[in-house]
């Protein structure tokens, strides 16, 4: 499998949501693993679905995240939602050639004896694939440009839109994921679902930036601190610049 229908079928390309420079960076990444860890080992034979690198080393985001919990959250979780996603579509050569966005937008045509275990491990893929752009190394604090310009419009200010975020991933009930999309009508939004759930599914906008709350993301790092780790994250790790981008795609 070449690189480019390897990172398309990861997901990474058919989202269409990240810039060409983080693009070739995982382009650039799939061709250097061993700076990754081992690697994954999925299933001995052809998949639908592959785990895209991180864009970084396990210990890129230390202090704010520890390179143990990166390790076990990219190889072992998310790995475990491709692998299960694979399973659920064999049999289905019309639905292995989707892509993830076109799976999860149209759930309802998913056979029903598989439609959960798509949804969720579908929405677990996606979700990751996008949240390890999401941070990056000196990261977080008040982006400027247009980005800042359409929070403070529409949330007041930067500290409002932090409080507002931070609400939503601390106020997901269990696990899920918080959300800042650009919604149908041109305005920013904060959003949280629960588990795999996803913007893609609902149809609440496009995504610009996404935090998992799910207690395996922080856990080691920040015990049952829920609150601690959305700061750490707004504050020292969120990969504003890459949401400025898709905002400008947008």
């Amino acid at each position: 499998m070449n690189r480019r229908k390897f990172l398309m079928r990861g997901g990474v390309v058919s989202a269409g949501l990240l810039g060409t420079s983080t693009v070739a960076n995982l382009l650039q990444a799939s061709t250097t693993t061993k700076s990754f860890g081992p690697n994954l080992k999925l299933e001995d034979k052809p998949v639908a679905f592959s785990v895209p690198p991180l864009p970084y080393s396990f210990d890129a985001l230390e202090p704010h995240i520890d390179a143990k919990t990166m390790e076990i959250h990219h190889d072992k979780h998310h790995a475990a939602y491709v692998t299960n996603l694979n399973k659920a579509l064999e049999g289905h050569a019309d639905l292995q050639s989707k892509s993830l966005e076109e799976l999860l937008s149209n759930l309802d045509a998913i056979p029903e004896n598989i439609r959960n275990a798509v949804r969720n491990n579908a929405g677990g893929h996606w979700n990751h694939s996008l949240f390890w752009t999401q941070m990056k190394k000196d990261g977080g604090g008040e982006p400027k440009g247009a980005l800042g310009d359409a929070i403070k419009s529409t949330f007041g200010s930067f500290d409002e839109f932090k409080t507002k975020f931070a609400a939503a991933g601390v106020g997901r009930f269990g696990s899920g994921w918080a959300w800042l999309v650009l919604a149908r009508d041109g305005k920013l939004k904060i959003t949280k679902t629960s588990n795999a759930g996803t913007p893609l599914a609902t149809g609440e906008g496009k995504v610009l930036l996404t935090l998992d709350v799910w207690e395996h993301a922080y856990y080691v790092d920040f015990r049952n601190r829920r609150p601690d780790f959305t700061d750490n994250f707004l504050s020292k790790l969120a990969n504003f610049e890459g949401a400025a981008a898709k905002l400008q795609k947008a």
